[in-house]
């Protein structure tokens, strides 16, 4: 964790400017609660390092191994694919073919994104009809066809529908006095 609170330690939250390493460290928890090893729990903790900092697989590796450097390596876009709905898909295929730790690490990062996409729709509704939903709808389906009784594949399944039959609304910022 302390590795990356200082890799991190510069970045911020879109949604409420929050320290990014929140993010990270939620997806470590999800997987903690769950039981996972303490290599996919620190995959969890290490997921964004290498997409979101000068840090590289090489560099996870050295510090944690072969195997958390293969989670971390399984759940990172690769940057040489432009396009984003193609930088995606060529990322479910690449999580689907590394196994179960690399699935549950995926499944408790878009847990913790769609709750975050859920907070800023409050903020911008429109941001529930655009690609990155529909990537989250494609891994839940991703991850359904690659995992059998992964919870975090059915939290994600709830998460995707509270945002469809329970929508947030905008904030009320009305005055109330008492009277």
């Amino acid at each position: 964790m302390e590795w990356a609170l200082v890799m991190h330690a510069d970045q911020r939250r879109d949604v409420d400017q929050a320290p990014f390493v929140l993010h990270p460290l939620e997806v470590a928890s999800l997987l903690n609660g769950r039981d996972f090893s303490d290599d996919v729990v620190t995959a969890g903790v290490l997921h964004d390092i290498v997409e979101n900092t000068s840090v590289t697989v090489d560099d996870v590796e050295r510090r944690f191994g072969v195997r958390v450097a293969a989670l971390v390596a399984a759940v990172s876009d690769d940057p040489s694919i432009k396009d984003y709905g193609a930088r995606k898909a060529a990322l479910r295929d690449q999580v689907a073919a590394a196994g179960a730790g690399a699935c549950a690490v995926y499944a408790a990062d878009k847990v913790a994104k769609v709750r975050e996409l859920r907070a800023k729709a409050t903020q911008d509704p429109s941001v529930l009809h655009g690609a990155k939903l529909e990537h989250y709808r494609a891994s839940l389906e991703m991850l359904r066809a690659a995992t059998t009784g992964l919870a975090l594949v059915d939290q994600l399944e709830f998460e995707l529908w509270a945002l469809d039959v329970l929508p947030p609304s905008q904030p009320d910022n009305r005055q109330f006095t008492a009277g």
